[in-house]
């Protein structure tokens, strides 16, 4: 299983070390169309509540960013969450942002096999090494599943570690989930309490 690298986008100045013994592209999809590989971790030694998705959509791959489809409501939802207006922020501005306010992203698969952007689509997948990144962030103490699919997987991977973190399993901002906007955000607001101990 590889270890992934914190890094931040270019314009984005880094706010750690490197991690890990390897360098590698900050990001990159697989030459296979069907093969995906999720983006590098984002996120600090001050980071203490941790974004968990499942895998990047297509448009997000495209983009060669978190939450790039337009249509998906996670940083509208954030937004909510932190009292930050994130929507209308350059990217690089975004992430800044989410880290200024303890929060970091990562993904729960590495790579798998997955026509399209669904994650009932993700096959013979390879799961990142979860509890290594929280080994060398201790200062993480609240962990939010954006969906049940990162919920589902998370959970197994990091097993009996579970139950040191504060676990928020949240419906997913994918549009392909149905629940209303309002639905979502109010289940999301419960991390208000998690990103005011991590300001």
């Amino acid at each position: 299983m590889p270890v992934m690298k914190t890094t931040l986008p270019p314009d984005l100045p880094d706010k750690l070390p490197a991690v890990g013994a390897s360098p590698a592209p900050a990001m990159c999809v697989e030459p296979d169309a069907s093969r995906k590989r999720c983006f590098e971790p984002v996120l600090d030694a001050n980071t203490r509540l941790l974004m968990l998705g499942s895998l990047p959509g297509e448009k997000s791959l495209a983009l060669q960013e978190y939450y790039g489809n337009r249509q998906n409501a996670f940083w509208r939802l954030m937004s909510a969450v932190l009292g930050v207006e994130l929507v209308e922020l350059a990217y690089a501005a975004r992430l800044q942002t989410l880290l200024d306010h303890g929060v970091g992203l990562w993904d729960v698969v590495a790579e798998a096999q997955r026509p399209g952007s669904l994650d009932s689509a993700i096959r013979q997948r390879d799961d990142n090494d979860l509890p290594g990144l929280l080994a060398r962030h201790p200062a993480i103490r609240a962990i939010g599943f954006n969906g049940g699919t990162a919920a589902k997987l998370g959970l197994k991977v990091l097993g009996e570690q579970a139950a040191r973190y504060q676990i928020f399993t949240l419906p997913s901002s994918s549009p392909a989930y149905t629940l209303s906007y309002p639905e979502k955000a109010l289940q999301w607001l419960r991390l208000q309490q998690a990103a005011r101990g991590a300001a």
